[in-house]
């Protein structure tokens, strides 16, 4: 079987290959790209790979972007540090989703799958899988208590989530805070990616939110949100790429 890696950081590369070796002996890795212009150049010009290992995030920018140039036949397995573009990875050929450090029997199980997506049975499974994927459905608005009477708040209005004292509260552009019953875990797979960031452990922010981004230590971004007070409103150091790329997009 014919696979090619997407990934920038060489100790990555070299962990999963070993782990290929060990886990698929017969797979060739036929080659190895850390940009997404490398990986496009090589996937219009070769003959097709059978599998696909990609990181999300390339040295030039997000992997999505080869698979909206390039017609993928093959199915993909994300191998990434971030949790967040797994939804948008099942709407490509995605059909695995490995958070790194990537274990050998997690790499066992997806590489299985893989096999199993061949001929016409593997086109259906993605057909399937991108439908009922693509079906999921984001919030557009929360229902808060306000004393005895219930109220509903648009995601519009919403400049961030965050988790206080093991309660998770909204905050609005009117600068209110309201209790909601949802972990912040659970959130981030309800909320629509384009409009909220996850930027910490303890912050869900909204794209209105970030009008006041400050330069903070060891490299990484501070954000000021009116209402809030709370002065460790940062974005994670591992987090900074990717907030930076989601500012941008």
């Amino acid at each position: 079987m014919r696979v090619i890696i997407l990934e920038d950081e060489t100790r990555a590369v070299n962990h999963l290959k070993r782990l290929i070796e060990r886990v698929a002996p017969e797979m060739e890795v036929t080659g190895t790209f850390e940009t997404v212009r490398e990986a496009v150049e090589y996937l219009d010009q070769e003959p097709p790979v059978e599998l696909i290992f990609s990181d999300v995030q390339l040295a030039d920018g997000i992997s999505f972007e080869i698979f909206s140039k390039v017609n993928i036949q093959c199915p993909i397995i994300f191998t990434t540090a971030y949790d967040t573009y797994a939804i948008e990875a099942f709407n490509t050929n995605g059909i695995d989703y490995l958070l790194k450090p990537i274990e050998e029997e997690r790499l066992r199980r997806a590489i299985e799958k893989a096999r199993q997506f061949t001929s016409n049975v593997g086109l259906e499974s993605l057909l399937n899988l991108r439908t009922s994927q693509g079906s999921r459905r984001v919030k557009s608005r929360f229902m808060v208590k306000v004393g005895e009477k219930i109220r509903t708040i648009m995601v519009e209005d919403i400049l961030a989530f965050y988790s206080f004292e093991k309660t998770t509260y909204l905050h609005t552009s009117a600068h209110r805070n309201y209790i909601i019953d949802y972990p912040l875990e659970e959130l981030e797979s309800m909320l629509d990616r384009s409009r909220f960031f996850k930027i910490n452990r303890k912050y869900i922010i909204s794209i209105e939110a970030c009008a006041q981004i400050i330069a903070w230590s060891n490299n990484r971004l501070k954000i000021d949100i009116e209402g809030i007070d709370d002065q460790k409103i940062v974005v994670a150091r591992e987090r900074v790429r990717e907030f930076k790329t989601w500012l941008d997009s």
